[in-house]
């Protein structure tokens, strides 16, 4: 066996110069590469960047559809009651909250938290979850302490806010102020009552409310 000779720049199959286009297929690889690396360049650049922010609670409550509803029908056990001395009574768990809160940010199409948590301690409310801001998210954590006047008006202060380095929208604290205001008041849903606050209390992952009917 005697194998031909090999010239650069000749064709091994017919010893004549080598055609230009027969190169071509030898670099469509090379192409192919090129065009998966800009796919994954763009998608990276679609794709939000996390600056980082206050950490999540290492234990985050798993909520499903079933117990979004589950704040709304205490309420309405409450007002059904009819209680003697015409007072109600309501006792809003984390979970409850946490529910209520993720289904109302689930309807939204560009909702104020992503993945929000709820912690009701020591007298706050702690609200935790993912921000945005064009292409920038960060982890965010508002403690709110409700306040409670004269007349039985509930009002929200925010005494902490922090949503990594980006700045705190006004519409996240109008939002999430709303959003409290129906769950502790009992005005939300078919229900949509409301009372008048005489008390509340938060301590070790619930908010007890007394109220009268307006």
């Amino acid at each position: 066996y005697n194998p031909a000779p090999f010239f650069p720049g000749l064709s091994a199959r017919t010893g004549k110069p080598m055609s230009p286009f027969e190169a071509k297929p030898a670099r469509i690889p090379r192409l192919r590469l090129g065009l998966s690396a800009l796919c994954l360049i763009l998608a990276g650049l679609a794709c939000q960047i996390n600056v980082g922010g206050p950490s999540p609670p290492s234990d985050p409550i798993q909520v499903s559809t079933l117990e979004a509803l589950q704040l709304e029908e205490n309420w309405r056990a409450a007002f059904e009651a009819d209680p003697i001395d015409g007072r109600v009574r309501v006792v809003i768990t984390e979970r409850e909250l946490t529910a209520f809160l993720a289904a109302r940010m689930a309807e939204a199409q560009n909702p104020l938290l992503k993945a929000p948590q709820v912690r009701l301690q020591a007298g706050e409310i702690q609200i935790f979850g993912v921000a945005s801001a064009g292409p920038l998210e960060a982890s965010a954590l508002l403690s709110i302490q409700p306040l409670v006047d004269s007349e039985g008006v509930l009002a929200f202060n925010i005494t902490t806010a922090e949503v990594g380095p980006l700045p705190i929208p006004d519409t996240l604290k109008q939002g999430l102020s709303d959003l409290l205001t129906e769950a502790f008041t009992g005005n939300l849903g078919s229900v949509a009552t409301g009372i008048r606050i005489t008390s509340l209390a938060i301590a070790d992952g619930e908010a007890a409310i007394v109220g009268e009917l307006r």
